[in-house]
């Protein structure tokens, strides 16, 4: 299945900046966006206090200055604008430090807030000036609020109570503030940051339907594609770092969640056997 009127195709990922991969894309043609932008804090992706093994990491990480991320965020956004459905939405991922231009670009470009989600994860960076950090803002947004997609029952019946006595299970799953533990992939070849699977699919479940067609401008790890291929979404996506797109690439290929970081050395050597032996 192809876009109309598009050298781009579904169910495929592009190693290419997502403002001009997102060029091609036509109007109105994307159901759902998922994306967490580049920090805008000189992040360094192997730093010891974020209790990881370097050699696991993969390096790369592309970053945005501060004082240029509100036009970066414009420009991406709006590309979003354009491609998204009437009947779309948008969940942007943003740490808290350059958090006011992703809401003042938003706000120029018209986009409707309908929730400013709390992400309450387990751990945050080890601080000795100042309180941990332990949580990430998602803003769920959309063109027009009377005709975006949301399933209030997608996850939970509406009668669906806890026991002994307790409050109601879809209530509480669609408060807008999310304890969601982050993933350790321990031994594992990894980008420095991902978005849990279990966020990710909270999200499609309410806001999108099966064949439906979502797109991530920021791809990393290849985490929304993925899910997205799990759940009968069709997907799109764009990563500029080339060891990311082929992280991804290979775990979409592979069918693997999670890869072992001698796993790819052995698959190469493997294959450039086969080809020597032919």
């Amino acid at each position: 299945m192809s876009l109309k009127m598009s050298t781009l195709h579904l169910d495929t990922i592009y190693n290419e900046d997502c403002i001009e991969g997102m060029n091609k894309i036509p109007d109105n043609s994307i159901d759902l966006v998922i994306t967490d932008p580049p920090f805008a804090i000189d992040f360094s992706s192997k730093r010891s206090n974020y209790n990881r093994t370097e050699k696991h990491v993969l390096t790369g990480y592309k970053e945005i200055s501060s004082n240029k991320y509100y036009d970066f965020s414009i420009q991406w956004m709006k590309q979003v604008y354009r491609v998204l459905k009437n009947s779309g939405s948008m969940f942007v991922f943003s740490g808290w430090n350059n958090l006011k231009d992703i809401l003042n670009a938003l706000d120029t470009l018209n986009f409707i807030t309908v929730n400013h989600i709390i992400w309450k994860y387990q751990f945050g960076v080890v601080t000795k000036r100042k309180f941990v950090t332990s949580h990430y803002h998602c803003l769920y947004v959309c063109k027009n609020d009377g005709k975006r997609k949301f399933s209030p029952y997608a996850r939970f019946n509406k009668n669906e109570r806890k026991t002994n006595g307790g409050g109601s299970f879809h209530y509480e799953d669609k408060e807008d503030v999310w304890f969601i533990k982050r993933e350790y992939w321990t031994g594992d070849k990894k980008t420095p940051t991902k978005l849990p699977a279990e966020i990710i699919k909270k999200i499609l479940q309410y806001t999108s339907e099966e064949n439906d067609i979502v797109l991530d401008p920021f791809l990393g790890s290849g985490q929304t594609s993925f899910i997205c291929k799990e759940m009968h979404r069709h997907y799109i996506g764009f990563e500029v770092v080339k060891e990311y797109y082929e992280f991804a690439k290979e775990r979409l290929e592979n069918g693997k969640y999670r890869i072992k970081t001698d796993e790819t050395l052995i698959s190469k050597i493997v294959h450039q056997s086969a080809l020597f032996d032919k």
